[in-house]
Protein backbone atom coordinates (compact mmCIF):
# COMPACT_ATOMS: atom_id res chain seq x y z
CA UNK A 1 0.00 0.00 0.00
CA UNK A 2 1.39 3.54 -1.11
CA UNK A 3 2.64 5.87 2.23
CA UNK A 4 -0.25 8.02 3.49
CA UNK A 5 -0.06 11.68 3.61
CA UNK A 6 -2.63 13.81 5.09
CA UNK A 7 -3.04 17.27 2.96
CA UNK A 8 -4.48 20.12 4.61
CA UNK A 9 -5.37 23.24 2.26
CA UNK A 10 -6.33 26.90 3.82
CA UNK A 11 -8.93 28.90 2.21
CA UNK A 12 -6.79 31.07 0.35
CA UNK A 13 -5.15 28.26 -1.90
CA UNK A 14 -9.15 27.62 -2.68
CA UNK A 15 -11.12 30.60 -3.27
CA UNK A 16 -12.18 30.27 -6.86
CA UNK A 17 -12.69 27.62 -9.35
CA UNK A 18 -9.26 28.42 -10.72
CA UNK A 19 -7.83 28.16 -7.58
CA UNK A 20 -9.48 24.89 -6.66
CA UNK A 21 -8.42 23.29 -10.01
CA UNK A 22 -5.06 23.92 -9.34
CA UNK A 23 -4.69 22.34 -5.88
CA UNK A 24 -6.65 19.24 -7.43
CA UNK A 25 -4.17 18.70 -10.05
CA UNK A 26 -1.72 19.18 -7.69
CA UNK A 27 -2.99 16.19 -5.38
CA UNK A 28 -4.17 13.93 -8.84
CA UNK A 29 -0.57 13.87 -9.41
CA UNK A 30 0.98 13.36 -5.81
CA UNK A 31 -1.88 10.65 -5.60
CA UNK A 32 0.45 8.42 -7.87
CA UNK A 33 3.16 7.78 -5.53
CA UNK A 34 0.67 8.77 -2.20
CA UNK A 35 -2.53 7.55 -0.70
CA UNK A 36 -4.10 11.05 0.70
CA UNK A 37 -6.52 12.57 3.24
CA UNK A 38 -7.11 16.12 2.20
CA UNK A 39 -8.66 18.50 4.38
CA UNK A 40 -9.82 21.39 3.04
CA UNK A 41 -10.84 24.66 4.46
CA UNK A 42 -13.99 27.20 3.18
CA UNK A 43 -13.21 29.22 0.12
CA UNK A 44 -11.65 32.27 0.63
CA UNK A 45 -13.72 35.05 3.02
CA UNK A 46 -16.67 32.15 2.98
CA UNK A 47 -16.74 32.06 6.97
CA UNK A 48 -16.75 35.74 7.10
CA UNK A 49 -19.60 36.36 4.93
CA UNK A 50 -21.99 33.37 6.42
CA UNK A 51 -21.17 35.57 9.98
CA UNK A 52 -21.57 38.47 8.71
CA UNK A 53 -25.20 37.26 7.26
CA UNK A 54 -26.01 35.54 10.55
CA UNK A 55 -25.21 39.22 11.82
CA UNK A 56 -28.17 40.97 9.64
CA UNK A 57 -30.84 38.52 11.13
CA UNK A 58 -29.41 38.29 14.45
CA UNK A 59 -28.53 40.03 17.30
CA UNK A 60 -27.18 36.96 18.81
CA UNK A 61 -27.04 34.38 16.99
CA UNK A 62 -27.72 30.82 18.56
CA UNK A 63 -23.77 28.87 18.66
CA UNK A 64 -26.33 25.93 17.68
CA UNK A 65 -27.63 27.68 14.23
CA UNK A 66 -24.30 29.20 13.75
CA UNK A 67 -22.39 25.39 13.64
CA UNK A 68 -25.26 24.28 11.58
CA UNK A 69 -24.58 27.62 9.34
CA UNK A 70 -20.55 27.69 9.29
CA UNK A 71 -20.39 24.05 7.87
CA UNK A 72 -21.75 24.68 4.83
CA UNK A 73 -18.11 26.49 4.23
CA UNK A 74 -16.26 23.63 3.92
CA UNK A 75 -19.07 21.21 2.16
CA UNK A 76 -19.23 23.32 -0.80
CA UNK A 77 -14.92 23.03 -1.17
CA UNK A 78 -15.06 19.58 -0.36
CA UNK A 79 -17.31 18.33 -2.99
CA UNK A 80 -16.26 21.03 -5.54
CA UNK A 81 -12.21 19.46 -4.88
CA UNK A 82 -13.79 16.16 -5.02
CA UNK A 83 -15.69 16.82 -8.74
CA UNK A 84 -12.90 18.42 -9.97
CA UNK A 85 -10.60 15.43 -8.77
CA UNK A 86 -12.52 12.77 -10.48
CA UNK A 87 -12.84 15.26 -13.84
CA UNK A 88 -8.97 14.77 -13.60
CA UNK A 89 -10.00 10.62 -13.66
CA UNK A 90 -8.47 11.01 -9.90
CA UNK A 91 -11.00 8.91 -8.04
CA UNK A 92 -12.13 10.83 -5.31
CA UNK A 93 -14.98 10.82 -2.71
CA UNK A 94 -16.24 13.89 0.22
CA UNK A 95 -16.94 13.13 3.45
CA UNK A 96 -18.13 15.66 6.79
CA UNK A 97 -16.69 15.91 9.81
CA UNK A 98 -19.58 13.58 11.16
CA UNK A 99 -19.90 11.15 8.08
CA UNK A 100 -15.76 10.81 8.54
CA UNK A 101 -16.11 9.64 12.43
CA UNK A 102 -14.28 12.95 14.30
CA UNK A 103 -16.30 13.00 17.62
CA UNK A 104 -16.61 16.09 19.74
CA UNK A 105 -17.20 17.46 23.03
CA UNK A 106 -21.00 19.08 22.75
CA UNK A 107 -19.75 22.48 23.12
CA UNK A 108 -20.78 24.71 19.53
CA UNK A 109 -18.54 26.97 17.60
CA UNK A 110 -15.21 26.16 19.94
CA UNK A 111 -15.54 21.70 20.57
CA UNK A 112 -12.57 19.51 21.45
CA UNK A 113 -12.09 16.35 19.50
CA UNK A 114 -12.93 13.42 21.75
CA UNK A 115 -12.38 10.98 19.27
CA UNK A 116 -11.82 9.60 15.53
CA UNK A 117 -13.37 6.25 14.42
CA UNK A 118 -13.03 7.08 10.12
CA UNK A 119 -14.35 3.58 9.38
CA UNK A 120 -15.37 4.93 5.96
CA UNK A 121 -12.29 7.14 5.67
CA UNK A 122 -10.37 3.39 5.71
CA UNK A 123 -12.61 1.82 3.42
CA UNK A 124 -12.06 4.56 1.18
CA UNK A 125 -8.41 4.34 0.85
CA UNK A 126 -8.72 0.80 0.64
CA UNK A 127 -10.20 1.43 -2.89
CA UNK A 128 -7.60 3.68 -3.75
CA UNK A 129 -10.15 7.23 -3.77
CA UNK A 130 -8.53 10.24 -2.66
CA UNK A 131 -10.66 11.35 0.51
CA UNK A 132 -12.15 14.60 0.44
CA UNK A 133 -12.40 15.91 4.30
CA UNK A 134 -14.60 19.25 5.37
CA UNK A 135 -12.57 20.26 7.72
CA UNK A 136 -13.18 22.72 11.05
CA UNK A 137 -16.25 20.24 12.07
CA UNK A 138 -17.51 16.98 13.73
CA UNK A 139 -20.64 16.05 15.99
CA UNK A 140 -21.12 15.39 19.49
CA UNK A 141 -22.09 11.18 19.92
CA UNK A 142 -23.76 12.71 23.08
CA UNK A 143 -26.54 15.12 21.48
CA UNK A 144 -26.17 13.56 17.86
CA UNK A 145 -25.52 17.86 16.95
CA UNK A 146 -23.25 19.05 14.64
CA UNK A 147 -20.11 20.93 16.11
CA UNK A 148 -16.95 22.93 14.73
CA UNK A 149 -13.43 23.04 16.05
CA UNK A 150 -13.34 27.04 16.16
CA UNK A 151 -11.37 29.75 14.28
CA UNK A 152 -8.62 27.84 12.40
CA UNK A 153 -10.11 24.20 13.56
CA UNK A 154 -9.37 22.83 9.83
CA UNK A 155 -5.70 22.18 10.99
CA UNK A 156 -6.92 20.51 13.77
CA UNK A 157 -9.22 18.22 11.64
CA UNK A 158 -6.02 17.28 9.43
CA UNK A 159 -3.19 16.59 12.58
CA UNK A 160 -6.33 14.28 14.43
CA UNK A 161 -6.72 12.31 10.82
CA UNK A 162 -3.20 12.14 10.45
CA UNK A 163 -2.52 10.47 14.11
CA UNK A 164 -5.71 8.38 13.29
CA UNK A 165 -4.34 7.03 10.69
CA UNK A 166 -0.18 6.85 11.59
CA UNK A 167 0.34 9.00 8.70
CA UNK A 168 3.72 10.00 7.73
CA UNK A 169 3.35 13.35 7.94
CA UNK A 170 1.02 15.99 8.12
CA UNK A 171 1.19 19.01 5.51
CA UNK A 172 -0.22 22.37 6.22
CA UNK A 173 -0.55 23.81 2.95
CA UNK A 174 -1.01 27.43 2.74
CA UNK A 175 -0.15 30.80 0.18
CA UNK A 176 3.11 31.18 2.39
CA UNK A 177 6.33 29.68 1.47
CA UNK A 178 6.72 28.72 5.50
CA UNK A 179 6.96 29.85 9.03
CA UNK A 180 8.80 33.43 9.38
CA UNK A 181 10.51 35.07 12.08
CA UNK A 182 7.90 37.60 11.91
CA UNK A 183 4.68 38.66 9.94
CA UNK A 184 6.44 39.71 6.67
CA UNK A 185 3.81 41.77 5.97
CA UNK A 186 4.91 44.11 8.67
CA UNK A 187 8.51 43.74 8.71
CA UNK A 188 10.22 43.03 5.28
CA UNK A 189 13.66 40.99 6.88
CA UNK A 190 11.51 38.55 8.54
CA UNK A 191 13.11 34.97 6.84
CA UNK A 192 11.61 31.67 6.74
CA UNK A 193 12.37 28.91 9.70
CA UNK A 194 13.12 25.64 8.12
CA UNK A 195 12.80 23.67 11.73
CA UNK A 196 10.83 23.99 14.80
CA UNK A 197 9.64 21.79 17.78
CA UNK A 198 6.40 21.49 19.47
CA UNK A 199 6.90 23.52 21.86
CA UNK A 200 8.47 26.36 19.83
CA UNK A 201 5.14 26.32 17.32
CA UNK A 202 2.59 25.67 20.38
CA UNK A 203 4.66 28.50 22.24
CA UNK A 204 4.34 31.02 18.90
CA UNK A 205 0.85 29.57 17.45
CA UNK A 206 -1.12 30.73 21.18
CA UNK A 207 0.65 34.36 21.24
CA UNK A 208 -0.75 34.59 17.28
CA UNK A 209 1.34 33.47 14.80
CA UNK A 210 -1.63 32.61 12.14
CA UNK A 211 0.49 29.65 10.69
CA UNK A 212 -2.07 27.04 12.38
CA UNK A 213 -4.11 26.79 15.13
CA UNK A 214 -2.34 26.28 18.54
CA UNK A 215 -4.64 23.00 19.43
CA UNK A 216 -3.37 21.27 16.42
CA UNK A 217 0.09 22.03 17.50
CA UNK A 218 -0.83 20.41 20.85
CA UNK A 219 -2.47 17.45 19.26
CA UNK A 220 0.63 16.88 17.32
CA UNK A 221 2.86 16.96 19.96
CA UNK A 222 0.87 14.31 22.21
CA UNK A 223 0.09 12.00 19.18
CA UNK A 224 3.61 12.61 17.78
CA UNK A 225 2.93 14.16 14.47
CA UNK A 226 5.36 15.24 12.15
CA UNK A 227 4.45 18.36 10.70
CA UNK A 228 4.86 20.25 6.94
CA UNK A 229 3.87 23.90 6.94
CA UNK A 230 4.11 25.27 3.49
CA UNK A 231 2.93 26.27 -0.07
CA UNK A 232 0.28 24.72 -1.95
CA UNK A 233 1.84 25.42 -5.17
CA UNK A 234 5.23 24.45 -5.39
CA UNK A 235 6.10 20.85 -4.19
CA UNK A 236 9.92 21.30 -3.75
CA UNK A 237 9.86 24.70 -1.58
CA UNK A 238 11.57 23.57 1.77
CA UNK A 239 8.64 25.43 3.81
CA UNK A 240 9.15 24.79 7.56
CA UNK A 241 9.04 20.97 9.21
CA UNK A 242 7.97 20.54 12.78
CA UNK A 243 8.90 17.30 14.72
CA UNK A 244 9.86 16.16 17.94
CA UNK A 245 13.72 17.22 19.09
CA UNK A 246 14.27 19.45 16.75
CA UNK A 247 16.06 22.66 17.80
CA UNK A 248 16.31 21.57 21.21
CA UNK A 249 19.80 21.88 22.23
CA UNK A 250 20.36 25.67 21.43
CA UNK A 251 21.85 28.30 23.56
CA UNK A 252 19.78 31.20 24.90
CA UNK A 253 18.39 33.64 21.43
CA UNK A 254 15.31 34.62 20.20
CA UNK A 255 13.37 32.69 17.35
CA UNK A 256 10.61 34.76 16.43
CA UNK A 257 8.41 37.68 16.68
CA UNK A 258 4.19 37.07 17.19
CA UNK A 259 1.49 39.41 18.16
CA UNK A 260 -2.24 39.11 19.16
CA UNK A 261 -3.90 42.31 17.17
CA UNK A 262 -6.45 42.96 19.10
CA UNK A 263 -6.66 42.18 22.75
CA UNK A 264 -9.33 43.37 25.57
CA UNK A 265 -9.13 44.21 29.03
CA UNK A 266 -12.04 43.77 31.32
CA UNK A 267 -12.29 44.80 34.93
CA UNK A 268 -14.67 43.13 37.10
CA UNK A 269 -15.84 44.28 40.42
CA UNK A 270 -15.50 40.62 41.61
CA UNK A 271 -12.21 40.81 43.63
CA UNK A 272 -12.20 36.73 43.46
CA UNK A 273 -10.72 35.73 40.60
CA UNK A 274 -12.59 32.31 39.89
CA UNK A 275 -16.00 33.72 40.37
CA UNK A 276 -14.99 36.74 37.90
CA UNK A 277 -13.90 34.15 35.39
CA UNK A 278 -17.05 31.69 36.04
CA UNK A 279 -19.54 35.29 35.90
CA UNK A 280 -17.92 36.45 32.73
CA UNK A 281 -18.39 32.67 31.13
CA UNK A 282 -21.97 32.41 32.24
CA UNK A 283 -22.75 36.00 31.01
CA UNK A 284 -21.12 35.33 27.57
CA UNK A 285 -22.93 31.66 27.53
CA UNK A 286 -26.34 33.46 28.31
CA UNK A 287 -25.68 35.88 25.03
CA UNK A 288 -24.72 33.06 22.74
CA UNK A 289 -20.47 34.30 22.60
CA UNK A 290 -17.81 31.76 22.12
CA UNK A 291 -15.56 32.25 25.41
CA UNK A 292 -12.29 33.49 23.48
CA UNK A 293 -8.51 32.80 24.69
CA UNK A 294 -7.22 33.86 28.11
CA UNK A 295 -4.25 35.52 28.01
CA UNK A 296 -3.87 36.57 31.26
CA UNK A 297 -5.63 37.40 34.64
CA UNK A 298 -4.36 40.03 37.30
CA UNK A 299 -6.10 40.53 41.10
CA UNK A 300 -5.84 43.33 42.81
CA UNK A 301 -7.52 44.23 46.58
CA UNK A 302 -10.47 44.91 45.55
CA UNK A 303 -11.46 43.89 41.68
CA UNK A 304 -9.52 41.00 39.11
CA UNK A 305 -8.64 42.48 35.82
CA UNK A 306 -8.95 39.98 32.58
CA UNK A 307 -7.10 40.25 29.56
CA UNK A 308 -8.35 37.79 26.44
CA UNK A 309 -8.32 37.42 22.30
CA UNK A 310 -10.53 36.37 20.10
CA UNK A 311 -11.37 36.69 16.59
CA UNK A 312 -12.43 39.70 15.08
CA UNK A 313 -16.64 38.75 15.10
CA UNK A 314 -16.15 37.44 18.85
CA UNK A 315 -14.25 40.30 19.98
CA UNK A 316 -16.76 42.62 18.57
CA UNK A 317 -19.93 41.01 20.33
CA UNK A 318 -17.86 41.49 23.66
CA UNK A 319 -16.97 45.33 23.15
CA UNK A 320 -21.26 45.56 22.41
CA UNK A 321 -22.20 43.50 25.28
CA UNK A 322 -19.78 45.00 27.64
CA UNK A 323 -21.42 48.36 26.89
CA UNK A 324 -24.23 47.89 29.27
CA UNK A 325 -22.82 45.41 32.19
CA UNK A 326 -22.54 46.84 35.51
CA UNK A 327 -20.33 43.89 36.93
CA UNK A 328 -17.58 44.03 34.02
CA UNK A 329 -16.33 47.34 32.80
CA UNK A 330 -14.13 47.21 29.49
CA UNK A 331 -10.90 49.05 29.78
CA UNK A 332 -11.46 51.44 27.18
CA UNK A 333 -7.93 51.29 25.58
CA UNK A 334 -7.76 48.67 22.41
CA UNK A 335 -4.57 46.55 23.77
CA UNK A 336 -1.94 44.12 21.66
CA UNK A 337 0.53 41.68 22.32
CA UNK A 338 4.02 41.19 21.10
CA UNK A 339 5.88 38.28 22.16
CA UNK A 340 8.92 37.18 21.14
CA UNK A 341 9.24 33.37 21.79
CA UNK A 342 12.84 31.86 22.72
CA UNK A 343 14.60 28.79 22.37
CA UNK A 344 16.49 27.87 25.54
CA UNK A 345 15.15 31.12 28.01
CA UNK A 346 15.50 30.25 31.51
CA UNK A 347 17.34 33.57 32.25
CA UNK A 348 16.39 37.23 32.92
CA UNK A 349 18.54 37.90 29.54
CA UNK A 350 15.99 37.90 26.82
CA UNK A 351 13.32 39.93 28.96
CA UNK A 352 16.27 42.66 30.18
CA UNK A 353 16.94 43.02 26.18
CA UNK A 354 13.30 43.12 25.00
CA UNK A 355 12.35 46.20 27.99
CA UNK A 356 15.45 47.80 26.64
CA UNK A 357 14.95 47.85 22.94
CA UNK A 358 11.73 49.43 23.57
CA UNK A 359 13.11 52.29 25.89
CA UNK A 360 15.25 52.93 23.09
CA UNK A 361 12.96 53.32 20.98
CA UNK A 362 10.59 55.07 23.74
CA UNK A 363 7.99 52.31 23.70
CA UNK A 364 5.91 51.70 26.50
CA UNK A 365 5.37 48.04 28.21
CA UNK A 366 1.91 47.87 30.06
CA UNK A 367 2.72 44.66 31.16
CA UNK A 368 5.35 41.91 31.08
CA UNK A 369 4.60 38.11 30.69
CA UNK A 370 6.90 35.95 31.15
CA UNK A 371 6.53 31.65 30.70
CA UNK A 372 9.60 29.14 29.71
CA UNK A 373 10.13 29.95 26.09
CA UNK A 374 8.70 33.41 25.12
CA UNK A 375 8.59 36.89 26.42
CA UNK A 376 5.56 39.03 25.81
CA UNK A 377 4.64 42.61 26.54
CA UNK A 378 0.92 43.57 26.14
CA UNK A 379 1.03 47.23 24.43
CA UNK A 380 -0.88 50.11 23.07
CA UNK A 381 -2.77 48.68 19.93
CA UNK A 382 -1.58 51.94 18.22
CA UNK A 383 1.63 51.38 18.78
CA UNK A 384 1.86 47.29 17.74
CA UNK A 385 4.08 47.61 14.35
CA UNK A 386 6.19 49.90 16.06
CA UNK A 387 6.89 47.47 18.67
CA UNK A 388 6.94 44.29 16.11
CA UNK A 389 9.48 46.17 13.86
CA UNK A 390 11.83 46.97 16.75
CA UNK A 391 12.13 43.80 18.73
CA UNK A 392 12.41 42.23 15.36
CA UNK A 393 16.23 43.28 15.68
CA UNK A 394 16.35 41.14 18.52
CA UNK A 395 16.09 37.84 15.78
Amino acid sequence: MKPLIVQKYGGATLADPEKIKSVSARVAHQSKENSLIVVVSAMGKTTNSLIDLANQVSAHPQRREMDMLLTVGERISMSLVSMALNDLGCPAISFTGSQAGIFTDDSHVNAFIKDVKPFRLEEALKDNKVVILAGFQGVSPLTKEITTLGRGGSDTSAVAMAAAFNAERCEILKDVPAVFTADPNIVKSARPLQELNYDQLMEMTYWGAKVLHYRSVELAKQRNVTLYIGPASNKTSDGTLVKKGLNMFESCKALSLNSHELVLGIHCAEKNPAKALRDLQNLFNEKQIPFPQLLHCEMTTDSTEIFLTGPQEGVQAIKKELASQAGFKLIPTDFSTVTVTCTGATSPEMAQKVLDFMADKKLHAQKLMLSAMSVTVLVEASTRKQVIESLHQLI
